[in-house]
């Protein structure tokens, strides 16, 4: 008997159907599923004690006050370090090591938001950064992609398109993110004024802007003061660039006069050193955090000695190495439990936190890739991660962005959403009406809270192929990758963009002609 109480095998059928429409609404957020960002339900996971904590921290402290970090060719940075009274000593023409007393970046850091928002073009998809907030974003920075059909090739302007479009239709992400492929067949100078296009084009969530050269920083904000209007975006954060460290210990003048062009337009930055165990980073996980906070912290700084008060993100990227090769390895126990730690310390800091997401090394959207993905995107949502970049789409240890394996993960950040909503103790939950209603040995199927629940108490998934055997052999014995191969293409195809003012269209589009032709292309 099915939960509606006993109905004809034509009617069953009817209600089996009405029933998959529902779900189908649902995976798409037809019926208010979709939210901006999630608020966590759950309590982080803390596996460090006070006294390793204080060991970690006093680590990251000795390195800054005794090894320092080296600043090349940005002397206006070097001022305002220097201003803020950093240890400057000049190593060679354009380089310099700087010192910082203990404390002193604890200071600097007092003035960043430890909770902000990043304002969409749609309000409705506005995210809020920090605190109990979790944003999912997907993939960044891969100079492949992939798919069932055509294998592993160089990303071009189209994928970088179709993975934007893809994102604005999962209802599990909260954020359209950045370079989510290169488009490689764009001059290198010119790719980053389609790519923030696309973003405003295609999806109506908040983005990340370029970071790779200091005009195209401020290219990425000035489109954004058309987008949102000047006097908005310079009080509001509307964009935000993702910076790495030169690791070990660097930072170099191109990340740095990035990071003081957002800042000075009040936007938000991400600070994350890119760590592999025994390359540029200790190999044991303690030594790594420990590096790994020292140079966000310092990096985290520079934007408040430009303009306290400018978002910034303290950001983590643990990946372990195959001793025997000399490849990085993603999805490994030890840098998760290196992100837990993170979570800890971005909390005494009082600092939103990006760290981890859905990392693997392997070749194809296959068991291994989930099964290191989830090690690691559990360590960030356990963790107490707030901003969560390569949620979705991450193969071949970043060098490819994969098509199915971009619908496999947010899939999985779906569930995910259940799992951080925690749990509901009250009298409705608790059900002992449930029981009641027929007693002992009849099964629940009819009951008024059966019927109340069934269609809201479990996540769906929009991938998973729970019936019998015999039926999924019939109907093809498609396995994962083919479902979400079949599923990435249903989207693209019933795809629709979301509504733009054509008077600002047009003002972007002249924008973008006007600096494509004042220079000429370049391709490395």
């Amino acid at each position: 008997m099915m939960p509606d109480g006993g109905q004809s095998s034509q009617d069953s059928r009817r209600g089996r159907g009405g029933r998959n429409q529902r779900r189908e609404s649902r995976a798409q957020g037809g019926t208010g599923v979709h939210r901006p960002y999630i608020v966590r339900g759950i309590p982080t996971c803390d596996i460090l004690s006070e006294e390793s904590l204080a060991r970690i921290e006093a680590t990251a402290a000795r390195i800054l006050a005794e090894i320092g970090i080296e600043l090349r060719e940005d002397a206006e940075a070097m001022r305002l370090y220097r201003e803020a009274g950093a240890e400057v000593t000049e190593t060679a023409p354009e380089v310099w090591r700087l010192k910082f007393e203990p404390g002193m970046l604890h200071e600097i850091l007092k003035t960043a938001p430890a909770e902000f928002t990043q304002h969409a073009r749609n309000p409705a998809n506005n995210v809020r950064i920090g605190g109990r907030n979790v944003v999912f974003a997907p993939s960044y920075g891969s100079p492949f992609v992939m798919d069932l059909d055509r294998g592993r090739r160089y990303g071009t302007i189209e994928d970088f398109r179709n993975f934007v479009k893809l994102a604005q239709s999962s209802p599990w992400l909260h954020h359209s993110g950045g370079t989510v492929c290169e488009p490689t067949d764009v001059a290198v100078n010119k790719r980053h004024l389609d790519m923030v296009y696309a973003h405003i084009r295609y999806s109506d969530r908040g983005f990340l802007g370029s970071i790779t050269a200091p005009e195209r920083a401020a290219d990425s904000v000035e489109m954004c003061r058309i987008l949102f209007g000047a006097d908005f975006t310079d009080q509001n954060c509307v964009i935000m660039g993702n910076f790495n460290t030169t690791s070990p210990l660097v930072l170099d003048g191109v990340t740095t006069a990035g990071i003081r062009a957002y800042a000075a337009a009040n936007q938000g930055s991400i600070h994350l050193p890119f760590l592999l165990g025994g390359a540029v980073a200790p190999l044991t996980i303690p030594g790594m955090v420990a590096q790994g906070l020292a140079e966000s912290m310092a990096s985290c700084a520079l934007t408040q000695l430009v303009r306290p008060g400018a978002p910034a993100i303290l950001a983590s990227f643990f990946s372990s190495m195959s001793l025997r090769s000399g490849s990085p390895t993603f999805g490994t126990p030890e840098p998760a439990l290196g992100s837990l730690v993170m979570g800890q310390l971005a909390r005494r800091l009082n600092l939103p936190l990006r760290c981890a997401g859905n990392f693997c090394t392997s070749k194809l959207p296959d068991g291994q890739a989930m099964q290191q993905s989830m090690m690691s995107m559990m360590s960030a949502v356990q963790g107490g991660a707030n901003y969560i970049l390569h949620s979705a789409g991450f193969l071949d240890g970043l060098l490819s962005m994969s098509y199915e394996k971009l619908v496999m993960d947010t899939d999985m950040c779906g569930a995910l959403h259940a799992y951080l909503d925690g749990m509901t103790v009250d009298d409705d939950t608790l059900a002992f009406d449930a029981l009641a209603e027929l007693g002992p040995g009849q099964h629940l199927f009819s009951t008024q809270h059966t019927l109340r629940h069934y269609e809201t108490a479990y996540w769906e998934s929009a991938l998973d192929d729970n019936q019998p055997w015999e039926t999924w052999d019939e109907q093809g014995g498609l396995d994962y990758a083919q479902r979400a191969n079949a599923r990435w293409k249903k989207l693209l195809a019933e795809y629709e963009a979301p509504p733009l003012d054509q008077a600002t269209d047009e003002a972007l589009l002249d924008f973008i002609a006007r600096r494509k032709g004042e220079v000429p292309d370049m391709w490395y």
